[in-house]
């Protein structure tokens, strides 16, 4: 039975809650282990309900939870009910709103807030407060009312909010063509060498680890999304960096990913290993000295800091930059004197 059959002999509709393409090195897998790289917070259990209740889709056709998806398949998870992201509720979410006109509005987005509703964070998000705020926001591709971009829950900064369906196209085409602008700071582990560098290296999901991103190296350097960071350093204090990371893509945790990737894991970014002593000493005054850096800094250390873009109605050019939060002030200040007090 075709996908085109199955709902024909359904009453109810039945909704896209997931929608995957494997990739052309994709080996083959079972669906429900497929689908457990891709889906955060899903249980094996519950997938293999799924397919034994016939929810789960390849290529259009029903499958089992031993199907083995192969290169190119498309896979799709198809429910009775509407994704709980689809279903927005206005919340009155306070918003740091830097600038607003007609067009569009730009947000300083705090740490701890998740930018759109999804697995295990379907209230208290920015769009949450946004539909709230603003009545019929135009959507993305993706559905999503307003967003012409995102950064991560616990990243703090900048994002540029569209209000009418000229700026989201404007500003969309802006990000894509890379003629945006976004400028980053991040304290990351180690002592960067380099004054400045470009690190490139296509992004894609870790196939050992369904939480992260990587960078794919050797045969499987054409796999994933193209992706370039370009980096300066700031400030260096000992085991630790203040660098400045602008984004020419802006992939899943681009830059989380890069620095990473040359050596220079974010400091306490918990989901890539940078909440531990991974620079430094093994003397215990040092890593009470580093556990209270995490006390003061809480989440992984990257601040979206500048913005710019061409205005979608007048064409003019728009800059925003906003201060490093609190919480990263205090952290960088620890380490400054941590950096003076071993230099004596």
């Amino acid at each position: 039975m075709n996908l085109e059959e199955h709902n024909n002999q359904q009453e109810d509709h039945l909704f896209e809650h997931h929608h995957f393409n494997a990739a052309k090195g994709q080996d083959p897998l079972r669906v429900d282990k497929f689908l457990m790289n891709f889906i955060e917070n899903a249980t094996r259990n519950k997938i293999q309900n799924a397919a034994k209740d016939g929810n789960i889709y390849v290529n259009g056709t029903p499958v089992k939870q031993n199907h083995k998806v192969k290169a190119g398949d498309e896979v799709k998870v198809l429910l009775s009910y509407p994704p709980y992201e689809s279903q927005l509720i206005p919340e009155d979410i306070p918003l740091d709103i830097v600038y607003e006109d007609d067009s569009l509005l730009v947000v300083n987005k705090p740490a701890g807030m998740v930018v759109h509703p999804g697995h295990g964070n379907y209230s208290g998000t920015l769009i949450n407060g946004l539909v709230h705020h603003f009545e019929k926001l135009p959507l993305n591709s993706s559905e999503r009312p307003g967003l012409v971009h995102r950064i991560d829950k616990d990243t703090t900064g900048l994002l540029v909010v569209a209000k009418t369906e000229h700026a989201m196209s404007h500003l969309s085409k802006q990000f894509f063509n890379k003629t945006s602008q976004r400028e980053y700071v991040a304290l990351v582990w180690g002592r960067v060498e380099e004054e400045e560098g470009k690190i490139e290296g296509n992004i894609g999901r870790n196939p050992n680890n369904r939480m992260q991103n990587m960078v794919y190296e050797g045969e499987e350097a054409d796999l994933g999304k193209p992706a370039v960071t370009h980096y300066k350093v700031l400030e260096r204090f000992t085991y630790v960096t203040l660098v400045s990371c602008k984004l020419e893509t802006g992939r899943t945790h681009q830059i989380r990913v890069h620095m990473k990737h040359i050596g220079h894991t974010l400091f306490n970014d918990e989901r890539y290993g940078g909440n531990k002593v991974l620079k430094g000493t093994a003397f215990s005054k040092y890593k009470q000295f580093v556990e209270n850096c995490f006390k003061v800094l809480p989440r992984q250390a990257l601040h979206a800091k500048t913005l710019g873009f061409e205005h979608p109605e007048t064409g003019k050019w728009m800059s925003f930059e906003t201060p490093v939060p609190e919480d990263m002030l205090s952290c960088m200040e620890k380490w400054r004197r941590y950096a003076k007090s071993s230099q004596l």
